[in-house]
């Protein structure tokens, strides 16, 4: 069975659902491709879905393990290359502050972040840089 389906709009913009929950998601093209930048570009998703899915490794992990996972967000910055256009650099920083873990717990966490199918799946030539706070 089909996990999405992906309808274009017209005008760069497309509009994709998820076909167990019916929830939808618009992309458009972004400014510096032609785009008017109105939504999340399709290379937008792909970056926040790596952190996304390192919150959400995190997550199941504490359940797990019976961990206090509070507080968790990150900001994500996606910087593009050329020949071919492509995303060259994604800058993750993951502010995990507030949780009241002890260092080896930290180490822990990190390994298990980085390890998320998402950061699994990226092309290797991508550069990645991940910065924590705890």
């Amino acid at each position: 069975m089909a996990t999405s389906r992906v309808e274009y709009n017209g005008k760069l913009r497309t509009t994709c659902m998820h076909l167990k929950s019916g929830e939808q998601i618009i992309t458009d093209a972004p400014t510096d491709n032609n785009g008017k930048g109105e939504a999340f570009s399709p290379t937008d998703l792909v970056a926040t879905a790596h952190a996304s899915c390192m919150l959400t490794v995190i997550g199941i992990h504490c359940d797990k393990n019976d961990i206090t996972f509070d507080h968790g967000n990150a900001d994500v910055t996606k910087i593009m290359g050329d020949a071919p256009r492509r995303i060259a650099r994604l800058e993750i920083a993951l502010d995990l502050s507030g949780n009241g873990w002890d260092d080896e717990l930290c180490e822990r966490i990190k390994r298990v972040a980085e390890a998320c199918p998402v950061a699994q799946s990226v092309h290797p030539d991508i550069e990645v840089l991940i910065t924590y706070t705890f």
